[in-house]
């Protein structure tokens, strides 16, 4: 019995032996390699918060506030165009208006002002493809005329403001649901004024990125006259990547999860095969391999994952909603009159903000929402004009 035993032993711990391979493939890989290659990426679980958190947020500040300086160079020096040949036709309407909600904020980040920059930036770059597309400024601080940024930003863009510097306060009206009615308020300005096919709603903190024009084409003339996403509520194009992992509650990101499992599974048997001269399939080194990828996508963080997909348009993944956050939301225009319909007959409160308001509307209205990975804009604000915080952070 103890000499049977001891020779299965030895059949597993030998060198050549598929068990000891595997066994020093995890631990080489999770307690050293992806330890020491993760360590100060964001948004992993390897990620050393005590280490780097306090270090890269001051990092992050001083480049957003060198940007938001890039950003009032590049509109100071910028020619005013003629308002009469940008206007257009007034029976024009756009295919895509680009509605930048705005209030003021802090002056040294200019945070307005670099959204507005890279879409103007980003429009001129497009070039003739981006022609039915506009861009209008919704300015919703209480006296419009203390928004500095915005001044500078109205000899380049059509403007509406909401204006209440007559008004008397509503002491029943709360942050929220002043933020709500901001944004019912720039909605509804924006179908009124341009009528167009999609309105793109953007708050003056989420700069886009350089490939958002092309992929909007590609959804909007592709993607989005399929049957189920063409009745949809709205569509998200940013999800906070601390909330993008697998195991999350949400049924189509953990039928991926096990997708990618299923895939490599057999690619790495057949590596590891290749590599140590062994014939064709083994199931359990299949199923090892699954386990094994799923982990280390896990660990090293799904964002990290998405972002292969910015490689081409028709890669970028349109699934369910979840429930943060409303830095960039994209409308159609019925959807967008539903929309309104159904936020005006709901009061925010802390706890139930614009956001939740919206996807509770999912449930109870009976409709569907999705979200665009990757993200399609970056949240650069560290600084909330919903909540003060004097030492803002990364995480």
């Amino acid at each position: 019995m103890l000499h049977h035993a001891w020779q299965l032993y030895g059949r597993w711990c030998r060198w050549s032996s598929p068990f000891v391979h595997l066994l020093t493939l995890t631990v080489v890989t999770f307690g050293v390699l992806a330890p020491l290659i993760c360590h100060r990426l964001l948004h992993s679980y390897f990620y050393l918060r005590r280490w780097h958190l306090n270090p890269m947020s001051q990092e992050f500040l001083k480049q957003n506030q060198q940007e938001g300086q890039a950003a009032l160079h590049y509109f100071e020096k910028l020619q005013i165009p003629n308002i009469s040949k940008t206007s257009g036709s007034e029976t024009f309407r756009p295919l895509l208006l680009v509605t930048i909600i705005t209030v003021q904020r802090r002056n040294d980040f200019h945070y307005v002002l670099q959204v507005a920059s890279r879409f103007h930036h980003l429009l001129q770059q497009c070039g003739a493809r981006c022609q039915r597309h506009r861009v209008l400024l919704c300015n919703v601080e209480s006296d419009p005329s203390r928004h500095q940024d915005v001044r500078l930003l109205s000899s380049f863009f059509p403007m509406v403001s909401r204006d209440r510097t007559g008004e008397d306060p509503d002491p029943a009206l709360n942050q929220f649901e002043k933020e709500k009615q901001d944004y019912v308020f720039c909605l509804e300005q924006s179908l009124l004024a341009y009528n167009p096919e999609y309105v793109l709603v953007v708050e003056d903190d989420a700069v886009p990125e350089d490939e958002i024009f092309p992929v909007l084409q590609h959804l909007l003339l592709a993607r989005f006259s399929k049957p189920y996403l063409r009745d949809a509520l709205y569509f998200k194009l940013y999800h906070p990547e601390r909330l993008q992992h697998y195991v999350n509650p949400e049924p189509m990101r953990i039928l991926e999860w096990l997708g990618l499992g299923m895939f490599l599974g057999p690619v790495l048997n057949c590596g590891y095969s290749w590599a140590t001269g062994r014939p064709g399939l083994s199931w359990p080194i299949v199923l090892f391999f699954a386990l094994y990828s799923m982990a280390l996508s896990e660990l090293v963080g799904r964002h990290y994952l998405l972002e292969l997909r910015r490689l081409a348009p028709t890669l970028y993944n349109v699934v369910p909603v979840t429930e943060c956050c409303t830095p960039a939301m994209l409308f159609s225009a019925p959807s967008a009159q539903r929309a309104l319909g159904y936020l005006k007959g709901l009061h925010c409160r802390q706890g139930f903000a614009k956001d939740i308001a919206l996807y509770s509307l999912l449930r109870t209205k009976g409709e569907n929402a999705y979200v665009v990975e990757p993200n399609l804009v970056r949240h650069v604000g560290m600084y909330s004009s919903l909540r003060l915080n004097d030492n803002p952070r990364l995480l």
